[in-house]
């Protein structure tokens, strides 16, 4: 079987984890520190804060801006419910918008409609590590007031007129171990406000910034050594990943000629700013009558990995609905539910693999 997705784990991830268990410094230390300044540099921002996972990093960000009960907050519905919960867990309400059906990303023309004088932030989604149109997201937010939390977890490498994605707002990413960088779990803020990042390190760590001294309610939210040091290894091949996947993702876009699947293409966005797309997944629509579990169903057949990212949006997941944050309609997003999956755009793949991928789909 092809997988979905496969962690690329090779000697220097090995050899500085056991630099690190050698070291008896495991927590928060100068690995950490380490992978944090090369963490900032990559983003073009001035601050990088490690957290333990890339929904911490959402939740941390947001009450780093003061965001909490009686707010609200504009985001898609079509994403990992993470970026939805981390709104929740605050206390603020999620305001749900519907999405672009060629970027999967959401769509400035509708925001004006959601604006209600609660509306304190907009967490936009950079899906699949398609960047988001940031001049319309900017010009929004600029217009209202708000603040902009980027869910940049797909997205690391990935820039919009050359700027890295992270540098826009308040930048949050995962490290999860099927990331383009993962360190086995983490996650990573990027800002350029220094109140923003002391608030950040403050949360994330019981609100100490000495040890033992709370000045505020924080979490333990902290980053180990350990997985530092997976991170560390990563993101120095970062360029050489990031080139192998739209690689992949070109073949795959030039040889599938299915007329019942929709390839995906990089989508200049309405201004027409030149992006950086980093392939997180390689997501296909099923059109034309084809269904998706017969599509599925066949390529499991074949050995093709699959995953369908996601199945149910978040505003019809049954813990919102039952909050009382669903009771919306989003066409787009409803219909791309019904029609999405991915399909294998790792840099392990061979052409041997990527030649199997394109035969099974073109038979379907």
């Amino acid at each position: 079987m092809i997988p979905i997705s496969k962690p690329l784990i090779g000697e220097e991830e090995k050899r500085l984890v056991m630099q690190v268990l050698d070291s008896g410094m495991l927590v928060q230390g100068p690995r950490v520190a380490e992978l944090e300044q090369q963490w900032a540099i990559t983003c073009s921002s001035k601050h990088a804060i490690a957290t333990s996972n890339g929904t911490t990093a959402l939740h941390v960000a947001l009450l780093a801006h003061h965001i909490g009960a009686g707010d609200e907050v504009i985001t898609p519905s079509f994403t990992f419910v993470a970026s939805v919960n981390s709104i929740i867990y605050t206390g603020a309400r999620p305001v749900f918008a519907d999405v672009c059906p060629d970027s999967f990303n959401v769509d400035p023309v509708h925001l004006e409609e959601l604006i209600t004088p609660k509306t304190k932030a907009i967490l936009l989604v950079h899906l699949y590590g398609h960047p988001v149109d940031m001049d319309s997201i900017q010009s929004f937010a600029h217009k209202h007031n708000l603040i902009i939390i980027e869910d940049a977890c797909q997205a690391i490498g990935a820039t919009y007129d050359g700027k890295p994605i992270g540098s826009f707002g308040t930048g949050c990413f995962s490290l999860y171990a099927t990331k383009n960088i993962m360190s086995g779990e983490g996650g990573m803020i990027t800002t350029n406000d220094d109140e923003v990042a002391r608030r950040c390190r403050l949360i994330r760590a019981h609100g100490m910034e000495r040890r033992y001294y709370h000045d505020m309610l924080g979490f333990n939210f902290r980053m180990s050594d350990l997985h530092a040091a997976i991170g560390l290894a990563q993101i120095a091949r970062l360029n050489e990943i990031t080139d192998q996947r739209n690689k992949n993702a070109a073949f795959l876009t030039a040889t599938i000629n299915n007329p019942k699947v929709i390839t995906p293409r990089i989508i200049l966005v309405r201004t027409g700013k030149p992006i950086q797309h980093v392939w997180h997944q390689y997501t296909v629509r099923c059109i034309n009558g084809l269904s998706r579990e017969v599509a599925l169903k066949h390529l499991t057949e074949r050995g093709i990995g699959t995953g369908v990212f996601y199945p149910v949006p978040a505003h019809q997941q049954q813990h919102i609905l039952d909050l009382g944050y669903g009771g919306v309609t989003l066409p787009v997003t409803e219909q791309l539910a019904r029609e999405v999956f991915s399909l294998p755009v790792h840099p392990a793949l061979s052409q041997e693999d990527l030649n199997q991928i394109v035969s099974a789909v073109n038979e379907l």
